[in-house]
């Protein structure tokens, strides 16, 4: 089989290749046993992650709580505002406007700021979430469809309502579990 020295070098290079092929078959399957192991530290640094959130939400909206079980509901979306423009990229702060613009009847207004924040953190319309407010989100729906197919009717080339009732419809479909 082996004749000359190319055959015998082919020939070492071969048994080297197929040693190396097991050693690192036999290396990467100790090498999964371990990122097994290391699942449950994800999601416990997920879950850690959305704690740590949660509280820091708590604490930053505090005042605007606070504000808005006092009755002063235009000082809290003064307060709002400021930390809608501090955090932008953060959706509780819309979430919270819009409970406070659906409590002072502002509908439409209470949609608009309820579509940010479900667009901004999908958590919102979750179930499973700390942060779910998807009972209030499907109360917002329930009355906006009734008050916009109300208004559509009196007034039915009204731009407005089209652009009402489709953020109502957006929010609709995430309730659903749709996404974006």
């Amino acid at each position: 089989m082996f004749r000359d020295g190319f055959d015998k070098l082919c020939g070492l290079f071969l048994i080297t290749i197929v040693v190396a092929l097991v050693a690192l078959l036999y290396l990467d399957g100790g090498a999964g046993g371990e990122k097994r192991s290391a699942g449950p530290g994800k999601a416990l640094e997920r879950e850690l992650a959305n704690r740590a959130r949660v509280e820091l939400i708590g604490q930053l909206y505090a005042p605007v709580e606070a504000l808005r079980k006092e009755g002063n509901s235009q000082t809290a979306l003064l307060k709002l505002d400021e930390l809608i423009r501090k955090y932008p990229g953060e959706g509780h702060g819309h979430i919270l406007q819009g409970e406070i613009l659906l409590g002072m009847g502002a509908l439409d207004e209470a949609i608009a700021s309820f579509v940010q924040g479900v667009k901004l953190n999908g958590d919102y319309v979750d179930a499973k979430s700390p942060l779910s407010r998807r009972a209030e989100i499907q109360r917002v729906v329930d009355e906006g469809q009734k008050d916009i197919a109300r208004r559509a009717s009196a007034n039915p080339d009204n731009r407005s309502l089209v652009a009402s009732r489709q953020k109502v419809n957006y929010l609709k479909s995430r309730l659903a579990g749709g996404c974006e």
